[in-house]
Protein backbone atom coordinates (compact mmCIF):
# COMPACT_ATOMS: atom_id res chain seq x y z
CA UNK A 1 0.00 0.00 0.00
CA UNK A 2 1.39 3.37 -1.00
CA UNK A 3 0.95 6.38 1.29
CA UNK A 4 0.61 9.93 -0.10
CA UNK A 5 3.86 11.87 -0.02
CA UNK A 6 2.28 14.59 2.15
CA UNK A 7 1.18 11.99 4.70
CA UNK A 8 4.66 10.49 4.82
CA UNK A 9 6.21 13.92 5.28
CA UNK A 10 3.78 14.74 8.08
CA UNK A 11 4.59 11.48 9.78
CA UNK A 12 8.32 12.15 9.55
CA UNK A 13 7.81 15.64 10.97
CA UNK A 14 5.74 14.28 13.86
CA UNK A 15 8.36 11.63 14.64
CA UNK A 16 11.10 14.25 14.60
CA UNK A 17 9.07 16.54 16.87
CA UNK A 18 8.34 13.77 19.35
CA UNK A 19 12.00 12.72 19.42
CA UNK A 20 13.06 16.31 20.01
CA UNK A 21 10.55 16.76 22.82
CA UNK A 22 11.73 13.55 24.46
CA UNK A 23 15.38 14.64 24.41
CA UNK A 24 16.55 16.38 27.56
CA UNK A 25 19.43 18.83 27.20
CA UNK A 26 21.44 19.33 30.37
CA UNK A 27 22.73 22.87 30.81
CA UNK A 28 25.30 23.57 33.54
CA UNK A 29 27.31 26.45 34.88
CA UNK A 30 30.20 27.33 37.14
CA UNK A 31 29.76 28.98 40.51
CA UNK A 32 29.31 32.73 40.04
CA UNK A 33 26.57 35.14 39.02
CA UNK A 34 27.47 35.70 35.38
CA UNK A 35 27.60 31.95 34.82
CA UNK A 36 24.17 31.52 36.40
CA UNK A 37 22.68 34.16 34.11
CA UNK A 38 24.29 32.93 30.89
CA UNK A 39 23.35 29.31 31.63
CA UNK A 40 19.76 30.47 32.13
CA UNK A 41 19.91 32.35 28.82
CA UNK A 42 21.10 29.16 27.12
CA UNK A 43 18.46 27.05 28.84
CA UNK A 44 15.59 29.38 27.99
CA UNK A 45 16.64 29.68 24.34
CA UNK A 46 16.92 25.89 23.99
CA UNK A 47 13.52 25.41 25.61
CA UNK A 48 12.12 27.98 23.21
CA UNK A 49 13.46 25.82 20.37
CA UNK A 50 11.29 22.95 21.59
CA UNK A 51 13.57 20.94 23.87
CA UNK A 52 13.27 19.83 27.46
CA UNK A 53 16.07 21.31 29.55
CA UNK A 54 17.53 20.12 32.84
CA UNK A 55 19.39 22.88 34.66
CA UNK A 56 22.51 22.01 36.63
CA UNK A 57 23.51 25.49 37.74
CA UNK A 58 26.32 26.27 40.19
CA UNK A 59 28.34 23.08 39.75
CA UNK A 60 31.58 24.53 41.06
CA UNK A 61 34.85 25.91 39.71
CA UNK A 62 36.22 25.46 36.19
CA UNK A 63 37.54 21.93 36.46
CA UNK A 64 34.32 20.68 38.05
CA UNK A 65 32.22 22.05 35.20
CA UNK A 66 34.70 20.78 32.63
CA UNK A 67 34.60 17.27 34.06
CA UNK A 68 30.80 17.38 34.07
CA UNK A 69 30.59 18.17 30.35
CA UNK A 70 33.43 15.78 29.50
CA UNK A 71 31.68 12.85 31.19
CA UNK A 72 28.18 13.70 29.95
CA UNK A 73 26.77 14.81 33.29
CA UNK A 74 25.91 18.00 31.39
CA UNK A 75 25.77 18.77 27.67
CA UNK A 76 26.56 22.48 27.64
CA UNK A 77 28.04 25.16 29.84
CA UNK A 78 29.41 28.68 29.27
CA UNK A 79 33.18 29.05 29.38
CA UNK A 80 35.87 31.62 28.60
CA UNK A 81 38.57 30.99 26.00
CA UNK A 82 41.41 32.21 28.23
CA UNK A 83 40.20 29.94 31.03
CA UNK A 84 40.15 26.98 28.68
CA UNK A 85 43.71 27.67 27.56
CA UNK A 86 45.14 28.12 31.03
CA UNK A 87 42.99 26.08 33.41
CA UNK A 88 42.07 23.12 31.18
CA UNK A 89 44.89 22.94 28.62
CA UNK A 90 47.25 24.13 31.37
CA UNK A 91 49.27 26.15 28.90
CA UNK A 92 52.27 27.85 30.46
CA UNK A 93 54.05 31.06 29.62
CA UNK A 94 52.65 34.14 27.94
CA UNK A 95 49.75 33.43 25.58
CA UNK A 96 48.61 35.07 22.36
CA UNK A 97 46.47 38.18 22.69
CA UNK A 98 44.74 37.47 19.34
CA UNK A 99 41.15 36.32 20.09
CA UNK A 100 40.88 34.34 16.84
CA UNK A 101 44.15 32.52 17.49
CA UNK A 102 43.13 31.62 21.04
CA UNK A 103 39.68 30.47 19.91
CA UNK A 104 41.10 28.28 17.15
CA UNK A 105 43.65 26.76 19.49
CA UNK A 106 41.16 25.90 22.21
CA UNK A 107 38.49 24.61 19.81
CA UNK A 108 40.94 22.25 18.11
CA UNK A 109 42.30 20.97 21.44
CA UNK A 110 38.88 20.25 22.93
CA UNK A 111 37.71 18.40 19.83
CA UNK A 112 40.81 16.22 19.73
CA UNK A 113 41.23 15.54 23.45
CA UNK A 114 37.71 15.56 24.88
CA UNK A 115 35.22 15.08 22.01
CA UNK A 116 33.88 18.52 22.95
CA UNK A 117 33.72 21.68 20.91
CA UNK A 118 33.30 25.43 21.27
CA UNK A 119 30.49 27.20 19.43
CA UNK A 120 30.78 30.77 18.15
CA UNK A 121 31.93 33.23 20.81
CA UNK A 122 29.67 35.96 22.12
CA UNK A 123 30.48 39.65 22.38
CA UNK A 124 31.55 39.15 26.00
CA UNK A 125 35.29 39.30 26.69
CA UNK A 126 35.45 38.91 30.44
CA UNK A 127 39.13 38.95 31.27
CA UNK A 128 40.66 39.43 34.68
CA UNK A 129 40.54 42.90 36.16
CA UNK A 130 43.02 43.91 38.86
CA UNK A 131 41.36 46.68 40.84
CA UNK A 132 42.17 49.02 43.70
CA UNK A 133 40.26 51.69 45.58
CA UNK A 134 40.56 55.16 44.02
CA UNK A 135 42.41 56.50 47.05
CA UNK A 136 44.96 53.68 46.78
CA UNK A 137 45.49 54.48 43.11
CA UNK A 138 46.00 58.15 43.99
CA UNK A 139 48.34 57.46 46.90
CA UNK A 140 50.70 55.24 44.91
CA UNK A 141 50.15 56.64 41.41
CA UNK A 142 48.66 53.41 40.12
CA UNK A 143 47.42 53.26 36.54
CA UNK A 144 49.01 50.06 35.23
CA UNK A 145 50.17 46.69 36.50
CA UNK A 146 53.72 47.90 35.97
CA UNK A 147 52.97 50.64 38.50
CA UNK A 148 51.55 48.03 40.87
CA UNK A 149 54.74 45.98 40.64
CA UNK A 150 56.69 48.83 42.24
CA UNK A 151 54.57 48.95 45.41
CA UNK A 152 52.89 45.52 45.68
CA UNK A 153 55.12 44.58 48.61
CA UNK A 154 53.20 47.11 50.71
CA UNK A 155 49.74 45.88 49.72
CA UNK A 156 47.33 43.05 50.54
CA UNK A 157 45.64 41.02 47.79
CA UNK A 158 42.18 39.45 47.86
CA UNK A 159 41.63 36.87 45.13
CA UNK A 160 39.72 33.76 44.07
CA UNK A 161 41.12 30.28 44.57
CA UNK A 162 42.12 29.71 40.93
CA UNK A 163 44.08 32.98 40.82
CA UNK A 164 46.82 31.56 43.05
CA UNK A 165 47.78 28.76 40.66
CA UNK A 166 47.00 29.81 37.11
CA UNK A 167 49.66 31.51 35.00
CA UNK A 168 47.38 34.47 34.39
CA UNK A 169 47.14 34.87 38.14
CA UNK A 170 49.87 35.28 40.74
CA UNK A 171 52.53 33.25 38.88
CA UNK A 172 52.22 35.41 35.76
CA UNK A 173 52.00 38.66 37.72
CA UNK A 174 55.27 37.78 39.41
CA UNK A 175 57.04 36.69 36.22
CA UNK A 176 55.83 39.48 33.92
CA UNK A 177 55.48 42.38 36.35
CA UNK A 178 57.58 41.34 39.35
CA UNK A 179 54.51 41.60 41.58
CA UNK A 180 54.73 40.04 45.06
CA UNK A 181 52.17 41.11 47.63
CA UNK A 182 52.80 41.62 51.34
CA UNK A 183 49.84 39.33 52.08
CA UNK A 184 47.24 37.37 50.10
CA UNK A 185 43.78 36.27 51.16
CA UNK A 186 41.55 33.80 49.36
CA UNK A 187 37.81 34.44 48.86
CA UNK A 188 35.64 31.75 47.32
CA UNK A 189 32.84 34.17 46.40
CA UNK A 190 33.51 37.10 44.07
CA UNK A 191 31.30 39.49 46.05
CA UNK A 192 33.39 38.84 49.18
CA UNK A 193 36.50 40.12 47.40
CA UNK A 194 34.78 43.38 46.51
CA UNK A 195 33.35 43.72 50.01
CA UNK A 196 36.81 43.17 51.49
CA UNK A 197 38.27 45.77 49.13
CA UNK A 198 35.57 48.33 49.92
CA UNK A 199 35.99 47.72 53.66
CA UNK A 200 39.79 48.08 53.39
CA UNK A 201 40.48 44.51 54.50
CA UNK A 202 42.56 44.17 51.32
CA UNK A 203 44.13 46.77 49.02
CA UNK A 204 43.96 44.95 45.69
CA UNK A 205 41.42 42.47 44.33
CA UNK A 206 41.08 40.38 41.23
CA UNK A 207 37.72 40.53 39.50
CA UNK A 208 36.39 40.36 35.96
CA UNK A 209 35.72 42.96 33.29
CA UNK A 210 31.93 42.53 33.45
CA UNK A 211 31.66 43.00 37.24
CA UNK A 212 29.14 45.73 38.06
CA UNK A 213 31.05 46.66 41.22
CA UNK A 214 33.92 48.26 39.31
CA UNK A 215 31.80 51.13 38.05
CA UNK A 216 29.46 51.27 41.05
CA UNK A 217 32.31 51.59 43.57
CA UNK A 218 34.51 53.67 41.24
CA UNK A 219 37.35 51.18 41.64
CA UNK A 220 40.41 51.72 39.46
CA UNK A 221 40.95 48.90 36.95
CA UNK A 222 44.72 48.74 36.41
CA UNK A 223 45.79 48.41 32.80
CA UNK A 224 47.49 45.16 31.77
CA UNK A 225 50.18 47.13 29.93
CA UNK A 226 52.34 44.08 29.11
CA UNK A 227 49.40 41.95 27.93
CA UNK A 228 49.68 39.15 30.48
CA UNK A 229 46.00 38.24 30.27
CA UNK A 230 44.79 36.40 27.14
CA UNK A 231 41.33 37.06 25.65
CA UNK A 232 38.44 35.64 27.67
CA UNK A 233 35.70 35.39 25.06
CA UNK A 234 32.56 33.73 26.39
CA UNK A 235 31.23 30.81 24.35
CA UNK A 236 29.26 27.60 24.87
CA UNK A 237 31.31 24.44 25.39
CA UNK A 238 29.18 21.55 24.13
CA UNK A 239 29.35 17.83 23.58
CA UNK A 240 29.99 16.98 19.93
CA UNK A 241 26.65 15.22 19.45
CA UNK A 242 24.86 18.35 20.66
CA UNK A 243 26.88 20.50 18.26
CA UNK A 244 25.45 18.44 15.38
CA UNK A 245 21.92 19.66 16.14
CA UNK A 246 21.36 22.81 14.06
CA UNK A 247 18.36 23.98 16.13
CA UNK A 248 20.34 23.98 19.37
CA UNK A 249 23.31 25.66 17.71
CA UNK A 250 21.02 28.33 16.24
CA UNK A 251 19.45 28.98 19.64
CA UNK A 252 22.84 29.40 21.30
CA UNK A 253 24.17 31.54 18.46
CA UNK A 254 21.16 33.84 18.89
CA UNK A 255 21.95 34.32 22.58
CA UNK A 256 25.62 34.93 21.85
CA UNK A 257 24.70 37.63 19.36
CA UNK A 258 22.77 39.54 22.03
CA UNK A 259 25.30 39.81 24.85
CA UNK A 260 28.41 41.91 25.34
CA UNK A 261 30.30 43.37 28.31
CA UNK A 262 27.93 46.29 29.07
CA UNK A 263 24.95 43.94 28.81
CA UNK A 264 26.47 41.48 31.25
CA UNK A 265 27.42 44.24 33.68
CA UNK A 266 23.76 45.27 33.77
CA UNK A 267 22.40 41.72 34.06
CA UNK A 268 24.92 40.95 36.79
CA UNK A 269 23.83 44.10 38.61
CA UNK A 270 20.19 43.07 38.50
CA UNK A 271 21.03 39.81 40.25
CA UNK A 272 23.60 41.15 42.70
CA UNK A 273 22.02 44.49 43.61
CA UNK A 274 18.32 44.11 42.89
CA UNK A 275 18.37 40.49 44.12
CA UNK A 276 16.45 39.17 41.14
CA UNK A 277 16.64 35.47 40.35
CA UNK A 278 19.01 34.68 37.43
CA UNK A 279 16.23 32.78 35.64
CA UNK A 280 13.93 35.80 35.79
CA UNK A 281 16.69 38.16 34.63
CA UNK A 282 17.46 35.88 31.69
CA UNK A 283 13.80 35.49 30.73
CA UNK A 284 13.11 39.23 30.95
CA UNK A 285 16.13 39.99 28.79
CA UNK A 286 15.15 37.46 26.11
CA UNK A 287 11.58 38.77 26.10
CA UNK A 288 12.84 42.32 25.66
CA UNK A 289 14.91 41.14 22.69
CA UNK A 290 11.97 39.33 21.12
CA UNK A 291 13.41 35.84 21.59
CA UNK A 292 10.71 34.79 24.05
CA UNK A 293 7.05 35.81 24.00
Amino acid sequence: MRFPTALLAAGALLASTLAQAAETIKVGSKNFTEQFIVAELYAAAIENAGYTVQRRINLGATLVAHEAVRTGAIDIYPEYTGTGILAVMKATGKQSTDPKAIYGQIKSYYEKEFNLTWLKPSGVNNGYAIVVRPETAAEYGLKTLTDLGKVAGKLKLGAGSEFFDRYDGLPGLKEVYGISFAESRQFAALRLRYEALAQKQVDVANGFSTDWQIAAEKFTDLKDDKNLFPPYELAPVVRMEIAKDPKIVAALDQVNGLIDNPTMQELNRQVEVEKKEPRRVAADFLKAKGVLK
